[in-house]
């Protein structure tokens, strides 16, 4: 989302960092370069403003021009305002302590997620804190809009209110509060009806359902590709409506990323969760110093290890360190490896996660590579004999065509593979030499980030591009 607003800041930046001094001229003339960035990215124009305002003051102060590395210290200015903006360095969650049922109320425009969002959370709220949660739908406009939520309650195993049909918003309210008491659920979601457009009939459903329902949550959910109009939505229901936060969807769309920059200022109310995918596990809290860091190439490295965390069985983890510490690989073991990088979001993903690694992600974009490679080299894998995975050496001329014509590539495909396992294996003996299961100590054990994802190389392991596998560079190409 935030890829050409990124590009820009870090060409900018990367003037600064290379110069030993700077002047104040040099600082207003890079700052004259971030105002036009953020316009550029729909940023409002009076957070641009506020934001340039704080970063001059304090760039051109003496401490930085005559620092000994000032365009560092211009960067890190940057960071902290561009935390600032987004709402801090706190991460503002939910309030789930309140009497239950907590009432967590939906709402927002017509199309904006709403319905999906509440279905995202009520699964975050059962899995990653134990709450059982009971969802109801009060959009009786929309064609099957109720219908949808209980589609979606089926699927993550979250109670829904059944439907009466010519029931109205405020008495479905009601029936719902009942409901939650009587099933002792510890959260209520209610799923409010949208428009086409801000409305004083919308506004006056909002204000009713809220008065019966007393919710400690009122989250409003706009479309992050919406840009500037999602500012708009935010501020004339801030003004109207309780609100408490804000969700944004889409985060993993092509915006320019101003509605999500502007929002916290904008509206006084923190963004609480950011929707990063279709898929009703793709929510995250969202974090201000995260996305800061992303946006200025500095990487996410702790929502990576969460990734991981959540993607990678802990026992596979164990005993590929300990087949690791005997300087043990095989094409098994690096057919594990590929499908956990599918599972944590591919090259891409992982690549934009990584610390220094913005310029090899652009190159991944802007090579004939993408995620079909790690499909293609698990069909190669797959088309050897248990015998061959093995023991890699077994694989002539005769074999390497045998596996080649099974898994629809070309022999050349097959030998960058075993290439790429050759110099995964030799890395790992190198790991034995360094001392075994002693020398990987932090870096595979337990909530270190090699336990959660072994072989794709934290700190200190012999990887390859910033921690991706060594073998990378070699890749086959996926597109033809």
């Amino acid at each position: 989302m935030f890829d050409s607003l990124s590009d820009r800041l870090g060409t900018v930046f990367d003037r600064l960092r290379g110069r030993g001094a700077l002047s104040e001229q040099d600082v207003r003339d890079a700052m004259r370069e971030v105002r036009v960035a953020l316009l550029e990215a729909d940023v409002a124009l009076p957070v641009v403003r506020r934001f340039i305002d704080a970063v001059t003051e304090k760039a051109i102060g003496q401490d930085v021009l005559r620092s000994v590395t000032p365009g560092q210290q211009v960067v890190k200015i940057v960071d902290d305002e561009l935390v600032d903006m987004l709402g801090g360095t706190e991460v503002e969650g939910l309030t789930l302590d309140a009497k239950p049922p907590v009432v967590i109320m939906m709402v927002g425009l017509q199309g904006s997620g709403k319905t999906t969002t509440t279905a995202k959370l009520g699964k975050l709220l059962k899995e990653k804190h134990g709450k059982k949660a009971l969802m109801a739908s009060l959009d009786v406009n929309r064609p099957a809009a109720q219908e949808q939520l209980a589609v979606l309650g089926e699927q993550i195993s979250v109670a829904t209110l059944p439907i009466v049909q010519g029931q109205q918003p405020v008495d479905i309210a009601r029936r719902a509060m009942d409901a939650a008491k009587l099933q002792a659920a510890d959260i209520l979601l209610l799923d409010t009806a949208g428009r086409l457009h801000v409305d004083e009939a919308l506004m006056a459903e909002m204000k009713a359902v809220a008065s019966v329902s007393t919710p400690t949550e009122v989250l409003l959910v706009v479309d992050s590709l919406t840009g500037q109009d999602a500012v708009n939505v935010a501020q004339s229901f801030s003004g109207e409506v309780p609100l408490t936060g804000v969700v944004l969807t889409r985060m993993d769309g092509d915006a320019r990323g101003g509605a999500a920059l502007s929002m916290r200022y904008v509206t006084g109310k923190p963004i609480k969760f950011a929707g990063t995918g279709e898929k009703l596990d793709a929510i995250e809290a969202f974090d201000p110093k995260r996305v800061a860091g992303r946006i200025l190439g500095m990487g996410d490295v702790v929502s990576l290890v969460e990734k991981a965390a959540a993607t990678i069985n802990e026992e596979d983890a164990e005993a590929m360190a300990r087949k690791m510490a005997k300087g043990q690989f095989d094409l098994d073991d690096l057919r594990m490896q590929l499908k956990q990088m599918q599972n944590m979001g591919g090259l891409g993903a992982l690549a934009g996660m990584m610390p220094g690694m913005k310029k090899a992600k652009a190159a991944l974009a802007s090579s004939d590579m993408d995620d079909k490679v790690l499909i293609h080299m698990d069909a190669i894998i797959g088309s050897m004999t248990a015998k061959e995975r093995a023991n890699p050496a077994l694989l002539n001329a005769k074999r390497k065509k045998r596996v080649a014509a099974g898994s629809g590539t070309q022999v050349q495909e097959v030998n960058k593979v075993l290439k790429m396992h050759q110099e995964m294996a030799r890395a790992m003996k190198q790991i034995k030499k360094m001392g075994g299961l002693k020398g990987l100590g932090a870096l595979f054990g337990k909530g270190g980030m090699g336990a959660a994802m072994p072989g794709l190389g934290g700190p200190g392991a012999a990887g390859g591009m910033g921690g991706l596998p060594p073998g990378l560079p070699g890749l086959p190409n996926s597109k033809k």
